[in-house]
């Protein structure tokens, strides 16, 4: 590993060419090779693929993987701080234009739904794909995985030590679970028998034990109306020269349903002192189905968002709209102040000035920001340096002393070696200091200005209303005293709104100069 960006600039991985031709090399050096058995390939790495950038030519990890059709990419970075679903399937899209691009709503979207066996003579050589596992990690969250390669297929099971060791641990491997480990071949596979009856026709599991086991059984339930009903229960054996390899023989035809989550497996294991185990219940389909399952929000924030492809696309049109808030106005002043379209507007406001008060008048107030000439000017020119100047000064890296400036486009580089040709590094990293301070700082300052400014406007129009009735009125009058009341509890509303963009400036501005 190279010393890096330091935090926060150093949130996202930063893959090269030249690593993803040596990866490429790796995960190519069976297919030319014949083997009697399936060459199952996975990959470990440390950066979730939602927080992989591109390499300098515009190339992804992801597409390395999909070429390769891999069986599984585990990963970290994340871990169990955003939820324990952090998984994601990825398949290969036919536009190059996808919405995919940029979200993903399910863990397991675009996964096949039905086969049939007249389709078995027909298939077709499957479009890459490969599961995405994000792992738990042993430091905070006390976990641990063991993952099981059976008959070309991958599964695991998270086992989670926080409340002490564990006696005895239990690691289903066939059928899969649904949810988190079928893959698009599936349906041909159990369908239309292209693995070996052996295969197809057992219930295997791994189970690891302190003690001496007595007894394993495998149980399959039911789901239905909210509730599991037990439809099968059969005792298993240890498998001779497997070690902790047991398995049970099933007629897996009686569990074909075209629901994926309608039947679920369990495993108990009984030791020598009679003590029972209970693994984690899981739907199976036989049928190769999957399971629908979504992430929470938390999870889909950081699994489900291509954040390197979302970074421009967001930051861009939030400042086209703080552009349009400053520039609009100033436009429409421009172009109310012209004596020709005054006239053409003098008997539409007559008749409104007859029709009495509007509390909404956006002609009057919309325009009023761009008459506060100072404060509009010094917007427009904040924006302008954003997008132009670098943002502030800092020390970005470790290797050197020298200070280096951050702009949109990531850290300048002109004090690093061998650099020349990248006048910028660290992209999309630097969207964690950018995109915060444009929508909860920059963004809410530019609308509370622009609310001030329409609270300013709506008060003179009423108060010169006000002034233009007869003395006397004192209904007026009472009216007139409420809405000056509103109006002072408005302005102490939008100046108390202030403080929470104040506090959340100097925030994101400890953070981005504690590196």
């Amino acid at each position: 590993m190279d010393i890096g960006l330091r935090s926060p600039t150093n949130i996202f991985g930063q893959p090269t060419d030249q690593l993803l031709f040596d990866l490429d090399a790796a995960l190519s050096q069976w297919d030319n090779q014949s083997t009697s058995s399936p060459v199952t390939k996975i990959a470990f790495g440390h950066f979730p693929i939602s927080f992989s950038a591109l390499t300098s030519s515009g190339r992804s990890i992801r597409d390395v993987f999909l070429k390769h059709s891999l069986s599984a990419y585990l990963c970290g970075h994340l871990h169990t701080n955003f939820g324990r679903n952090l998984k994601r399937h990825h398949t290969s899209e036919k536009h190059r234009f996808s919405s995919k691009q940029y979200f993903q709503f399910d863990i397991c979207e675009g996964m096949p739904t039905a086969v049939s066996n007249d389709n078995c003579s027909a298939r077709t050589e499957s479009a890459g794909e490969f599961w995405e596992w994000e792992m738990g990690d042993w430091r905070s969250a006390r976990s641990m995985r063991i993952l099981a390669i059976d008959s070309g297929h991958v599964s695991y099971a998270d086992m989670d030590f926080r409340f002490g060791s564990r006696d005895v641990i239990i690691v289903p491997t066939f059928p899969l679970d649904s949810r988190f480990m079928q893959r698009s071949s599936d349906p041909f596979d159990f369908i239309c028998q292209a693995t070996s009856a052996a295969h197809i026709g057992t219930v295997r599991a791994l189970v690891f034990s302190r003690y001496k086991i007595e007894s394993v059984t495998a149980k399959v339930y039911e789901l239905h109306s909210g509730s599991f009903h037990l439809v099968l229960e059969q005792e298993m054996e240890n498998t001779s020269g497997k070690g902790a390899m047991y398995t049970v023989a099933w007629n897996w035809r009686d569990f074909s349903d075209e629901s994926p989550d309608r039947y679920w497996l369990q495993i108990e294991a009984v030791d020598m002192s009679g003590k029972v185990y209970l693994s984690e219940q899981r739907p199976f389909s036989v049928n190769g189905l999957t399971a629908k399952f979504s992430w929470t929000w938390k999870e889909f924030r950081v699994m489900g968002c291509q954040w390197n492809q979302l970074y421009f696309p967001i930051m861009w049109t939030t400042l086209a709209f703080l552009f349009s808030l400053v520039l609009v106005p100033r436009t429409s002043l421009t172009f109310y102040e012209n004596r020709f379209m005054l006239k053409l507007l003098k008997p539409k406001m007559t008749r409104r000035s007859s029709g009495g008060f509007s509390p909404v008048d956006f002609e009057f107030f919309g325009v009023e920001l761009s008459k506060m000439y100072i404060i509009w000017s010094g917007m427009l020119l904040y924006l302008l340096y954003l997008v132009f100047f670098p943002w502030f000064t800092g020390y970005a890296v470790t290797e050197n002393h020298n200070k280096m400036y951050l702009h949109y486009k990531g850290w300048s580089t002109k004090y690093l070696a061998n650099t020349s040709s990248m006048p910028y590094i660290g992209l999309p990293d630097v969207m964690v200091i950018v995109l915060p301070h444009l929508l909860f700082v920059v963004l809410p300052a530019f609308l509370i200005i622009a609310a001030i400014a329409a609270e300013r406007a709506l008060y003179l129009r009423h108060n010169i209303y006000q002034r233009a009735k007869k003395d006397g009125d004192h209904y007026k009058e009472a009216c007139y005293t409420e809405y000056l009341c509103i109006f002072y509890w408005i302005r102490k509303i939008l100046i108390l709104l202030c403080l929470p963009i104040v506090w959340k400036h100097w925030k994101s501005y400890y953070e981005g100069i504690r590196g």
